[in-house]
């Protein structure tokens, strides 16, 4: 949508968000009639009239920097690397996480879900995996519903594959990009793993509050739920897409796991400072 009309950029995104010309006119405090000749481009909107939708629709940071520029104005967000000098309170805070979290798995990600940082504890999930999955940057989906992947050890592998394929959906539709949709595209073509054992995850069917991720591994079946945290009110696009992913610990047995294979691992920052 790089090169398309304010006006356009308006519709697609009142129809992403299902709302009707009156009902988006009324949250933003202008007249349904206005709003027309905005997405018709027979009126050009101000600066300030740009934002005020922007915030009714909830446009993400990255899309209203596309928005304001169609309008004619300036972008509002930049888009800083996570290694640059201005960051450097942002890679603090997120190795404090990271750090905090141990001996839990926890990861950082940004918005194409590819691993940024991690802590020692995620070893446990990469273990044994196809090594053209771990080569750089790892992509956290791609990785866990691969079969050469974290798929073949994941029990409840078609439950967990429709947790994560509802989850890539609600956000494509609530204003996803290309590349998003083609990854989902990509994830629904893996084939299923090949069961180890009897087991085909059926024991999870029945819903519940909570969906644990149930994996094999050398020291048993470990069970975790998972947590994500993002940056509250980032004025940067690439904290604005970084996501911290958790792995708790469901039952005692991984927790016991997980602090033994903690006692020999490293917790050095994993972001440069």
């Amino acid at each position: 949508m790089n090169n398309s009309t304010f006006g356009e950029h308006l519709r697609v995104w009142r129809k992403l968000r299902h709302l009707s010309q009156q009902g988006l006119a009324e949250s933003a405090d202008l007249s349904a009639r206005h709003l027309s000749f905005l997405e018709t481009g027979r009126s050009s909107p101000s600066r300030e009239m740009v934002l005020r939708l922007s915030d009714r629709l909830n446009i993400p940071p990255r899309e209203r920097n596309n928005i304001l520029e169609a309008a004619g104005f300036a972008p509002m967000y930049k888009t800083s690397a996570l290694d640059a000098p201005e960051m450097r309170a942002a890679r603090h805070s997120l190795n404090i996480v990271l750090k905090s979290h141990m001996p839990n798995p926890c990861l950082v990600m940004n918005g194409r879900y590819e691993i940024v940082a991690m802590n020692q504890a995620v070893g446990v999930l990469l273990s044994g995996a196809h090594p053209a999955l771990l080569a750089e940057p790892v992509n956290v989906v791609k990785f866990s519903l691969h079969p050469d992947g974290l798929g073949s050890s994941i029990i409840n592998y078609p439950q967990w594959r429709t947790h994560i394929l509802e989850r890539l959906a609600r956000q494509l539709e609530s204003g996803g990009d290309s590349h998003l949709r083609s990854l989902i595209a990509e994830v629904r073509d893996y084939p299923f793993p090949a069961l180890r054992d009897n087991r085909s995850g059926k024991e999870y069917d029945a819903p519940g509050v909570l969906l644990p991720l149930r994996l094999r591994s050398a020291s048993g079946i470990l069970s975790f739920i998972s947590t994500v945290t993002i940056f509250g009110t980032p004025h940067d696009i690439t904290l604005q897409e970084l996501a911290i992913e958790t792995f708790f610990p469901a039952d005692d047995f991984t927790a016991a796991v997980l602090a033994r294979r903690s006692a020999d691992a490293s917790t050095s920052c994993p972001i440069p400072a």
